[in-house]
């Protein structure tokens, strides 16, 4: 016996020398597994010129069904290991910045394709920049010095398109078509027969059952709705109180009638007015998105960029209490320049 303390004891483990063996033998074992596990499953080699051009041909033009949001811009997506980013509120506040490329459940269509070092850049509907032709580049001077573009004026449109940028740990290794499809399912859906097939295998599995039964749960967003019930064929805006809200109206008597009330991108409210005359109000929620989109508005709050007319620099009227009147003060006279420094209207810089 191996004294511990007052009143505790320990019995010393004869067998001590054994467990350790025993510990070794283990970790030996795992360390011969690990290495037949790599001689079974080298790694791949780099990205063959051959497969390069085979990849190319096989997925440009093609037409895809999307499964997660795009934002228009220069900021596209980056998806590795199956994980897309950026993500939730990130995600949302891109698309209310720069607006949708596409969404969940929308055909778009690869129209270029780049293989780097260590990724692979898909972009969907012209991409991010607006791409000229080779003809829009030509210039013929004539006689006169008059500038003629024989192939047109170039498009300084902006864009509409985005892209994903398909990661890997060191390099791009060899690929295969359906390897290739597998990787970018979660943004690309290359099997679906329709936009609701694709749709519905983005969204949690009792939004699905609802869209399926064309119902709508207090929870869901304006896809889901018009997935599941169509378009109304009727908008109402009003307020309540200092919420503002939208109601969509399906049905007309004698038939059933569904209320189905907004407030920002949510349903927060379901009524639905039998043939009998009764009435059934559902307010729960029902489905949990998780960011919530609601619009919250503060008393007196004002939106970051709201437009304005002010200078750089200027404040508002209110915000100088020492000016009761409220007017701008008045800018002393610019100061004349020094004699012989003043280059005069037409004055153009040496550059």
């Amino acid at each position: 016996m191996v004294g511990t303390g007052p009143g505790c004891s320990m019995q010393s483990f004869p067998f001590r020398g054994d467990c350790r063996r025993l510990c070794y033998a283990v970790v030996s074992i795992l360390v011969i597994a690990s290495t037949l596990a790599l001689a079974d499953n080298p790694p791949r080699p780099r990205m063959s010129k051959q497969n390069r051009e085979e990849i190319i041909h096989a997925f440009n033009a093609e037409l895809v069904y999307i499964r997660t949001s795009f934002p228009t811009g220069k900021t596209g997506l980056k998806l590795k290991n199956g994980v897309v980013s950026p993500s939730g509120a990130e995600l949302q506040q891109l698309m209310a910045l720069w607006g949708p490329a596409a969404k969940p459940g929308d055909q778009a269509r690869i129209s270029d394709i780049a293989i780097k070092d260590d990724h692979i850049r898909f972009e969907i509907n012209g991409g991010p920049i607006k791409k000229q032709k080779w003809y829009q580049h030509i210039q013929v001077v004539g006689a006169n010095a008059q500038t003629v573009t024989p192939g047109g004026t170039p498009d300084n449109a902006n864009a509409h398109g985005s892209f994903v940028d398909l990661y890997f740990d060191k390099y791009v290794p060899e690929l295969t078509g359906p390897e290739l499809k597998k990787l970018l399912y979660p943004v690309f859906d290359f099997d679906a027969k329709s936009a609701i097939d694709a749709y519905l295998e983005t969204v949690p599995p009792k939004v699905k059952e609802a869209i399926k039964n064309h119902q709508v749960l207090v929870g869901m967003n304006h896809e889901m709705v018009i997935y599941s019930k169509g378009r109304p064929p009727k908008k109402v805006r009003e307020h309540e109180g200092d919420v503002d809200y939208e109601e969509w109206i399906y049905g007309t008597p004698p038939e059933d009638v569904d209320f189905v009330r907004f407030v920002g991108e949510e349903v927060v409210r379901v009524e639905t007015m039998k043939v009998d005359g009764q009435k059934i109000v559902r307010v729960e929620k029902e489905v949990d998105l998780g960011e919530s989109t609601l619009a919250k508005k503060q008393p007196g709050e004002r939106p970051v960029n709201a437009p304005t007319l002010r200078r750089p620099g200027e404040d508002m009227p209110d915000a100088t209490p020492q000016n009761p009147s409220g007017l701008p003060p008045i800018a002393p006279p610019p100061s004349s320049p020094p004699p012989g420094t003043d280059r005069g209207p037409d004055w153009m810089p040496s550059w």
